[in-house]
């Protein structure tokens, strides 16, 4: 499982990149091979050149005397026991036995790194980043309409170390990750997963995983972490809203749905759609704010609301327009929901409605 918590890499530029087949144990055996294939190469050329090489104990160079010297040469420069004298054997040394010497403890560093140290950075980058992750926004599925959505929060002010954006395939995660979001690969229907992306300490969740069935799953894995946390959920299909409501979501959203509100808003009148447009868009010259009633607020009708057009208020989860008598009269708890004009360098559009 790799994250940021731990933080994926991307496939470097310029290289075709596929999982290797071989596993933990055969790469090991290959690296051994390797090693020992340089070293009895040396071991040739040492034999077959050990006229240049002197031992200063007794003058005499056997097989022993050559394994010795190569061995020692391979792993470290030398004892000075023996020792090349000849211009040959320098040579030797110094062009083809030195970089031999040098790709061995290459090979010896990689593997220590990839069966040993990598788990143990990896993990210690991913409790730095967990520690980190306090009120964030949990993006499960970077398809299509995660994509969008990370997208439309960032254009929203919204920091992308406070994204953490969960899928299963790691080539969907290389967008994210260079949009500076933090990723994980992994199962989001796994609670090990949700629980290693701190979900009990999230603001929010996203579920997008492209199969209605699977983010149905994944609602009922995080509802049952977080009993309170708001979730909404994306369903292409009519009749899974009302299971995903069951499994827990907060926000039910059929795209085939709006989309079908835009067409037919259109044929009422051309620009009811772009309107409708704008007020979701991030980029739109009006914006729908959510929030709840302020204290000088309380008693007053929702007409009185001078931060933005009061259109709707959820009193105990109930919707209220604003044409209606409860809407006369906010009360305390109560949430209002508002349309905002843009802000810009001069404060408030002057005509944002």
């Amino acid at each position: 499982m790799k994250v940021r918590s731990i933080p994926l890499r991307s496939p470097m530029a310029g290289f075709l990149r596929r999982r290797s087949s071989l596993p933990i144990w055969a790469d090991l055996v290959w690296r051994v091979a390797l090693v020992f294939g340089l070293i009895a190469l040396v071991l040739l050329i040492h034999w077959i050149g050990r006229d240049g090489l002197k031992d200063t104990l007794d003058n005499n160079i056997s097989f022993v005397d050559v394994l010795y010297f190569t061995t020692v040469t391979v792993t470290t420069v030398g004892y000075g026991d023996i020792v090349p004298v000849s211009p040959e054997a320098r040579l030797f040394e110094a062009i083809l036995v030195t970089p031999i010497r040098l790709f061995v403890w290459l090979i010896f560093l990689g593997t220590a790194y990839n069966l040993f140290f990598r788990n143990i950075l990896y993990r210690w980058r991913m409790a730095r980043i967990q520690a980190d992750l306090h009120n964030h926004i949990i993006v499960t599925g970077f398809g299509t309409s995660g994509s969008e959505a990370v997208r439309e929060l960032l254009a929203r002010g919204v920091d992308a170390r406070e994204i953490v954006v969960v899928d299963p395939i790691e080539r969907a995660l290389t967008e994210a990750e260079e949009m500076g979001c933090n990723v994980m690969c992994g199962d989001s229907t796994r609670d090990k997963t949700l629980k290693d992306v701190a979900i009990h300490r999230a603001r929010s969740m996203i579920v997008s995983a492209g199969r209605d069935d699977t983010s149905i799953l994944i609602t009922l894995t995080a509802r049952h972490l977080a009993p309170r946390l708001p979730i909404s959920i994306v369903v292409r299909n009519e009749d899974n809203e009302l299971p995903a409501r069951q499994a827990g979501a907060t926000t039910v959203i059929n795209p085939v749905s709006f989309a079908g509100l835009l067409l037919a808003g259109s044929t009422s009148g051309r620009h009811i759609a772009d309107y409708m447009a704008d007020l979701a868009a991030s980029g739109g010259r009006v914006k729908l704010n959510e929030r709840f009633v302020l204290p000088e607020e309380i008693g007053k009708p929702l007409s009185a609301v001078t931060t933005g057009l009061g259109v709707r208020v959820y009193r105990e989860n109930r919707p209220i327009g604003f044409w209606e008598d409860a809407a006369k009269q906010l009360q305390t708890g109560d949430m209002i929901i508002e349309i905002v004009g843009e802000i810009g360098e001069e404060g408030l559009d002057s005509a944002p409605f």
